[in-house]
């Protein structure tokens, strides 16, 4: 079903997408960041926070590597601050980059098994498709954040893929 090139394309397309948002969060006070903007996860900084700890938890899936403290619902405390939350995003990105730039076809195929919190019980999926629910669920979560800023009277980031830059650096 996928590439190892969509998957460096998608991890080059994550990065630059949270620089972007390091650098609008950047602008707006800690109040509007924790400002309930009723979205899913309420805030811009639970929203981001969300994402961080799914990317984290899916990350510990795909590499064997650290995954995040607590569930869903501990998602939107993360990290305390925008500026913690920039330096473990920075840390997450670099590690998603290098997680994609050493893929090989071969490592997209099968199933990947897991326990699921949200779900309750053991899981197991094809990988490939696991892989595109971790992209797509990123650029679900980040078009929230970018209606939030919108709504803030903040200047959102450029979303679309085909203006993703040819070249990096992409952190």
């Amino acid at each position: 079903m996928i590439f190892p090139e969509y998957c460096v394309t998608m991890a080059r397309y994550n990065a630059w997408q949270n620089t972007q948002l390091r650098a609008a969060f950047d602008v707006l006070p800690d109040a509007e960041l924790r400002r309930d903007r009723k979205g899913f996860f309420g805030s811009l900084l639970g929203t981001a926070n969300h994402l961080l700890w799914g990317d984290m938890m899916w990350m510990s899936r795909f590499d064997g590597g650290a995954r995040p403290e607590g569930g869903i619902a501990d998602s939107v405390d993360l990290q305390p601050t925008a500026a913690a939350w920039a330096g473990e995003r920075y840390r997450v990105d670099a590690r998603i980059l290098h997680w994609a730039d050493k893929l090989r076809a071969i490592d997209l195929k099968g199933d990947l098994t897991w326990y699921s919190g949200a779900m309750g019980r053991d899981m197991a999926k094809p990988l490939d498709l696991c892989i595109l629910h971790f992209f797509n669920h990123q650029t679900h979560h980040r078009g929230q954040i970018h209606a939030m800023l919108t709504a803030a009277g903040a200047k959102a980031p450029v979303t679309d893929l085909a203006f993703m830059p040819d070249e990096g650096p992409w952190l």
